[in-house]
């Protein structure tokens, strides 16, 4: 993206946003997704950008679908994006009409409804691969994503005063400053201790279980990284809600109630829960032939 024009409504647009008060990570997401649709308009346009149109929308839409292969979900996530930056333009007044709507969803048709994208071969396949290299740190994030069934937010924001081996405790804060308690089994205890014992190694002092290399919190940036190059190297896509997507649909199979799942995953509906009742595509095969 050249244009000094394109930088500016960028900084607004973020603007426009803290003034509503969206979150950190909405806000960078929003951010990321129309700078990359200025950045095609640019590339494809040549033209600098006046205002959004229906149609360079929908051309977008199509580019990101055909040409990126970016999943239905990924790309209504985008659409949100510029839902939003609609009608920052429009309160701007840098236009007059809200060209984006619902319409502009990729409709996602689902053959059963279950959330998770990922057996349990192709998690710890994940986690051999980080293991292999040698990064103590992450091996434990994946695992406590995988296994905890924690949100990428609530791993990263784990104190050091928040956990219990001998126990096999953590003190979750979850959304809404809700705290919960989640159970950690042998895969996670034994990730903790290998990490520890590399923080101690390491002389690593913060209040924080997982720092990056310059002793800091680490932010969703970096770990967005590290699961893009993972999603290279698995030749899938995968994401830390994936991982808890698996734990959720893992611990029903494995027989835990509805309940559990809920309190353990921290779900405020239990609906929300049931989505991962439903039968994989394997499961229903083999049972087929019992009819």
């Amino acid at each position: 993206m050249k244009g000094e024009k394109e930088i500016e409504i960028l900084e607004s647009f973020k603007s426009f946003l803290e003034k509503e008060d969206k979150s950190k990570n909405t806000i960078e997401n929003y951010l990321l997704s129309v700078k990359q649709f200025l950045i095609w308009f640019d590339q494809s346009k040549g033209t600098e950008f006046q205002k959004l149109h229906d149609e360079n929308a929908k051309e977008f839409f199509s580019y990101l679908l055909t040409v990126k292969q970016l999943k239905p979900k990924s790309i209504n996530a985008k659409v949100n994006a510029l839902l939003k930056f609609n009608v920052f333009l429009v309160e701007s007044g840098i236009q007059k009409e809200i060209v984006i709507d619902k319409n502009n969803y990729v409709k996602v048709q689902n053959e059963f409804l279950s959330l998770s994208t990922l057996d349990q071969k192709e998690v710890e396949r994940l986690r051999q691969m980080v293991l292999e290299e040698k990064s103590k740190r992450n091996y434990a994030i994946i695992t406590l994503l995988a296994y905890c069934g924690l949100r990428i937010s609530e791993v990263l924001s784990i104190k050091m005063n928040e956990f219990n081996l001998q126990t096999k405790e953590i003190l979750i804060k979850g959304k809404g400053d809700k705290y919960r308690t989640v159970y950690l089994n042998d895969k996670g205890i034994y990730a903790l201790r290998a990490w520890l014992k590399e923080r101690k190694e390491k002389n690593i002092d913060n209040e924080y279980l997982f720092v990056s290399n310059r002793n800091k919190k680490i932010d969703r940036t970096t770990m967005n990284r590290f699961f893009n190059e993972y999603s290279r190297k698995m030749k899938k896509e995968i994401t830390p809600h994936d991982l808890r997507h698996f734990f959720c649909s893992h611990a029903i199979e494995k027989g835990f109630s509805l309940i559990e799942v809920a309190n353990l995953a921290g779900h405020s509906n239990i609906n929300t829960t049931m989505q991962y009742t439903h039968p994989s595509r394997e499961k229903m095969k083999e049972r087929i032939n019992t009819l």
